[in-house]
C-alpha cells in the first residue's frame, strides 16, 4: 500500500519535492505556528513549506476523500491543493489560519473535481478499499459476522454522506469527521458562523432521515 501511495505522491517532480522537504522536518517540535513556517518560506526558506505540508497532508487529503469518496481522486485533489497552496504562497494575506486556507483551496478543488466529474457523467463513489488510515482492521476480539456488520455500517454512513449535495457534505466533513470548529469552518468556507451552524443542522437532520430510510430497507 506504501508503495502504491508514493508512486502517486511521486506523479509531480515538484509535489515530491515538497513532501520530501517536509519530511526533513518532521521531527521538529510543533511549537512553531503555521503562520511563522509560512513567514519563512517567503523569506526565501526554500524547504519550509515542506514542514506545512507535512503537517497537514492527512487531514486534507481526509477531507478531500469525505468530499470525493475516491481514494486517488482525494490524493490528487490533496496534491494540487498544496501545489496551489505553494504556488500562490504569496497571495496569503494572514486574513484567517494556515489551515482555514488550506481547507478552502482544498473545498475549491474538489468542488471543481465534482463538476468535472458530473459533466463527465461520472458517479462520485467507487467501490475500493478504504483509505490510507481509514482501512478496516479486526480486533482479535470481534468475531468475523461483527467485523462484516461494521463494514457494512461504515459503508452505509460513507454513501449517505456522499448523497448529500455538496454545501451540507462540506460541513459535515469538517465538523464531523475533521472535527473543525464552526469558526475554522466559516473561514475555510468564507461563510458567517449562523450558515455554517444552519447547513450543519440541515446536513444532519438529512443524513438521518438517510439512514433511517436504508435501515427501513435492509430490516
Amino acid at each position: 500500500m506504501v508503495e502504491r501511495a508514493e508512486a502517486v505522491w511521486g506523479a509531480a517532480d515538484e509535489w515530491t519535492a515538497l513532501r520530501r522537504a517536509g519530511t526533513r522536518h518532521e521531527r521538529m517540535e510543533t511549537a512553531t505556528s503555521d503562520e511563522q513556517i509560512v513567514e519563512r518560506a517567503l523569506s526565501g526558506d526554500a524547504e519550509a513549506f515542506g514542514e506545512i505540508v507535512q503537517r497537514w497532508e492527512r487531514r486534507i487529503f481526509a477531507l478531500a476523500y469525505g468530499m470525493l469518496g475516491r481514494e486517488e481522486e482525494a490524493r490528487d485533489a490533496t496534491q494540487e491543493t498544496f501545489l496551489a497552496a505553494f504556488r500562490n504562497l504569496r497571495g496569503f494575506r494572514g486574513e484567517a489560519k494556515v489551515s482555514s486556507w488550506l481547507h478552502r483551496i482544498a473545498v475549491n478543488q474538489c468542488i471543481t473535481r465534482q463538476r468535472r466529474a458530473k459533466v463527465r457523467g461520472e458517479t462520485a463513489l467507487e467501490d475500493e478499499t478504504e483509505a490510507d488510515g481509514a482501512s478496516f482492521s479486526v480486533p482479535a476480539h470481534e468475531s468475523p459476522a461483527r467485523a462484516a456488520e461494521s463494514r457494512q455500517t461504515t459503508e452505509v454512513v460513507r454513501r449517505a454522506v456522499q448523497s448529500l449535495p455538496t454545501e451540507l457534505r462540506q460541513v459535515i466533513v469538517m465538523k464531523e469527521f475533521e472535527e473543525l470548529t464552526f469558526q475554522q469552518i466559516a473561514e475555510a468556507l468564507d461563510l458567517p458562523l449562523s450558515t455554517v451552524k444552519s447547513r450543519l443542522y440541515t446536513a444532519l437532520r438529512q443524513l438521518r432521515l438517510r439512514l433511517e430510510r436504508h435501515g427501513a430497507e435492509v430490516a
